[in-house]
């Protein structure tokens, strides 16, 4: 059973550790409900976002949730806080995102993108410096099928998968899958997303995918180990950010 707490405001609830929690699943749907609205074009680059008064009125939530959900489209780059003037809309991204059906659940797969990130950058670091040449095949065979469906207009998520899959099983240490299978759910709707963006964007959107992958394989290839952590690492954060930024389309 959860341990009761009484809040800053004299409200009765759960332990702090399940406040947070819930607070952190509060702000995502905030965070994906502003998002909706700027990728929308109902806020555009330069407009200004309401008062955290006025958002907490009008979305019915806390304050803290506010803050957090804020906090988050800063890091992503779509508003920008100016002192004594408000926080403005900076970015958006490409409008046909709103078609896709995930995009309610952005705000969690952006934080799962955050894990990744870290994550996935020192698997690539281990994978350069312990795979074996059959692991590396692997890596070589998953980026050659994920390379063909983009020549052949075919974005499949099984293939990205099978790629990210293939590095972390070369980093030699089962943890790293293991972690990444806890956020599997989060992680494959983060793809779905970005490769219907893909698969809808630019040939040339496609093709900085496909060339992020090759400069993953070829750092674990010369068993480069800090150039193979800094290219998955690039490559994670640029797909974060083609997420959320049309100009990056």
């Amino acid at each position: 059973m959860a341990r009761k707490a009484v809040s800053a405001d004299g409200r009765v609830g759960t332990s702090p550790v399940n406040e947070r929690g819930q607070r952190v699943r509060l702000g995502d749907r905030l965070y994906g409900q502003i998002f909706d609205r700027i990728a929308s074009g109902d806020l555009n680059v330069g407009d200004k976002l309401p008062s955290e008064h006025e958002i907490c009125d009008e979305f019915g939530v806390s304050r803290p949730v506010v803050r957090e959900a804020l906090l988050r489209l800063r890091a992503d780059g779509l508003i920008t806080a100016h002192q004594g003037l408000g926080t403005f809309v900076s970015h958006q991204p490409a409008p046909r995102i709103k078609t896709f059906s995930d995009v309610q659940n952005i705000g969690a797969y952006l934080r799962a993108q955050e894990v990744r990130i870290a994550l996935e950058g020192d698997a690539a670091r281990l994978a350069a410096m312990r795979r074996t040449d059959e692991q590396l095949a692997d890596i070589a065979h998953a980026h050659a099928v994920f390379a063909d469906g983009i020549a052949n207009g075919q974005v499949v998520l099984e293939a990205d998968l099978a790629f990210h899959t293939a590095v972390a099983q070369a980093s030699g240490n089962d943890f790293y899958l293991g972690v990444l299978e806890t956020i599997h759910e989060s992680i494959s709707g983060f793809m779905r997303l970005t490769l219907s963006l893909t698969r809808t964007g630019s040939r040339a959107r496609g093709q900085r995918v496909v060339d992020e992958h090759a400069a993953v394989l070829a750092a674990i290839r010369e068993q480069d180990a800090d150039r193979a952590r800094i290219a998955m690492q690039f490559h994670l954060g640029q797909a974060r950010y083609r997420l959320v930024d049309r100009e990056r389309d």
